[in-house]
């Protein structure tokens, strides 16, 4: 974080060789917040005038998950009207990296071997998915989820939804031409080979993208004992949305990292993720990892207190919430992004760059 510069983002963002942060990854576990970042580039001289396009990245984060917050499960049916498909489940070419178009198929490859995948080419994979092979967006997003290191469902299944037009009514469509020129390649004849107004018009579904296939989206949680707790002291509970090392640091406490069963049942993970998981709650002084549901810790320890951080998987939890990191904790997301984007853009500048709080360049 402290070594990254947004220099040429806004222009470059799109491109898979664009200049991204790749710390997605941090900021979904909790190692790193929106607010925690926004305030290192303000203290270096960024200013968000200048670099906004990355200061909205950090906003949408916190928009996506504010809107989790408030809506729930809600989030995984459709926000607005029923979308525009014919057939629901995996499209098998698209899963298996074998659509044709190298910057998909590419990207694919690299979800599997890395658990990353540029942000412009999961708008792509969710277009061709929706738009093209005319899927429920559900599935699609769920599979996406399994794979990626930075597994936000808010930010995932609410950005399969505006692209599928579930979101806002609004559908996105991508071309060869815009995967061409921002993946490198020169593909041509491929059934994306249109132009835009083309591709909104056909509502024939392409051969290569009718094969349906399943994914067993299943987590393995590793079996563990109850943890040992000292009955004098809170106990702060970590989760994989929660993996920050500074959180209450200075305080003597147990640390639990709680893997529930039930969350991940619901939401699945891969084996890369999970180790992704337990690898960054070893920068936890003392942290002990329990595979089980709160409310059995809590029936096993029901004089103990417990802290959290606020996060929407959390709402089963009882005793001390801390709130989250916002980047401006006072202002709700109602409405469309921008809206939300124009006043959390204002509070940010009240409250860093009208002040000598930094030292700015």
């Amino acid at each position: 974080m402290r070594s990254y510069s947004p220099a040429g983002y806004g222009e470059t963002r799109n491109f898979i060789d664009g200049n991204v942060s790749k710390l997605s990854p941090y900021i979904a576990r909790g190692v790193i917040s929106t607010r925690q970042f926004a305030e290192e580039l303000i203290s270096k001289g960024y200013l968000i005038e200048k670099f906004e396009k990355f200061y909205q990245e950090l906003a949408w984060r916190d928009y996506w998950q504010q809107i989790w917050k408030n809506r729930g499960s809600a989030i995984d049916k459709n926000i607005v009207g029923s979308g525009y498909h014919i057939q629901t489940g995996l499209i098998k070419s698209i899963v298996e990296g074998k659509t044709g178009i190298r910057g998909i198929d590419d990207g694919v490859n690299t979800l599997y071997s890395c658990g990353y995948i540029h942000n412009h080419v999961r708008m792509y994979i969710a277009s061709i998915h929706c738009q093209i092979a005319l899927s429920d967006w559900y599935s699609g997003a769920k599979w996406m989820y399994y794979y990626l290191l930075d597994a936000d469902w808010a930010s995932n299944a609410l950005s399969w939804q505006w692209v599928a037009g579930t979101f806002n009514d609004r559908r996105y469509y991508v071309n060869q031409e815009n995967i061409n020129r921002h993946c490198y390649t020169n593909d041509k004849h491929t059934f994306l080979d249109h132009s835009y107004e083309e591709l909104q018009s056909k509502r024939d579904i392409p051969q290569l993208l009718k094969g349906k296939t399943y994914r067993d989206l299943e987590t393995f949680l590793p079996k563990t004992e109850l943890p040992a707790l000292n009955l004098n002291i809170k106990t702060a509970l970590y989760n994989m949305y929660n993996l920050d090392p500074n959180w209450r640091k200075e305080e003597l406490l147990n640390r639990v990292l709680i893997l529930e069963t039930s969350i991940f049942d619901k939401y699945p993970v891969s084996d890369r993720t999970i180790n992704f998981v337990k690898a960054l709650s070893q920068n936890i002084d003392g942290i002990q990892i329990y595979t089980g549901e709160f409310d059995s810790l809590k029936q096993h320890f029901p004089d103990m207190e417990f802290v959290y951080k606020e996060h929407p998987l959390n709402m089963n939890y009882s005793g001390i919430e801390d709130e989250r990191e916002w980047l401006a904790p006072d202002i709700e997301a109602s409405g469309s992004f921008f809206n939300y984007w124009k006043k959390v853009k204002k509070r940010l500048i009240e409250k860093y760059e009208k002040t000598d709080q930094f030292s700015l360049a």
